[in-house]
């Protein structure tokens, strides 16, 4: 049985390399709009329900070293939380910074992360001895005292590709969920 799994995931892998290689960036980017919508005040209103269960954010953190331009928007070097969210049924990545919104820009494509994808990309954290003690004995509690159960956090990954004439390739896995963008290196 998990041969035949490993030849299945396989199997995905290939046919979606092969449909990421089939993309027209070129054309993806000229048809994506500019979005005009905005939140009040700048704040994400469900950044609330997905950090209520958490210590830290749960959303990926890009550094940018250098600009990325989309279309008239121009994305400035810096550190940014990226957020998936849907608004009027598309999908869009939010950029903030110091917990507000300061880009909001289109997602082109939404699909499921494949099986496995984390297990194998994510490292794995090492605990000191006190460290899996001590969460060793919050999973024997858990078990006992529902005030005590921990839901985890999403798991998240992020991607980056130079294309070629310019363009760059952004992925970011978040959750069940990944979410492609298309942006350029030089403002045209």
């Amino acid at each position: 049985m998990k041969k035949w799994l490993a030849v299945f995931v396989i199997i995905l892998a290939v046919q979606s390399a092969f449909a990421a290689n089939s993309v027209d960036y070129e054309e993806v980017y000229r048809t994506l709009e500019v979005p005009t919508h905005k939140y009040v005040h700048n704040i994400d209103p469900g950044e609330y329900y997905d950090t209520q269960n958490t210590t830290w954010s749960p959303y990926p953190l890009l550094r940018l070293t250098g600009p990325l331009y989309f279309k008239t928007i121009t994305i400035e070097p810096g550190y940014y939380v990226l957020t998936p969210r849907e608004y009027n049924g598309k999908w869009y990545m939010l950029f903030k910074e110091a917990g507000r919104i300061k880009y909001i820009l289109p997602v082109y494509e939404r699909d499921i992360v494949p099986v496995m994808f984390y297990e194998e990309n994510l490292p794995k954290p090492k605990l000191s001895p006190t460290q899996k003690i001590h969460l060793f004995l919050l999973d024997k509690l858990g078990k006992y005292v529902s005030s005590s159960q921990r839901k985890p956090a999403p798991q998240t990954y992020l991607e980056m590709t130079d294309l070629d004439n310019n363009f760059v390739s952004m992925v970011v896995y978040w959750g069940s969920h990944r979410y492609y963008m298309i942006y350029r290196t030089i403002n045209l």
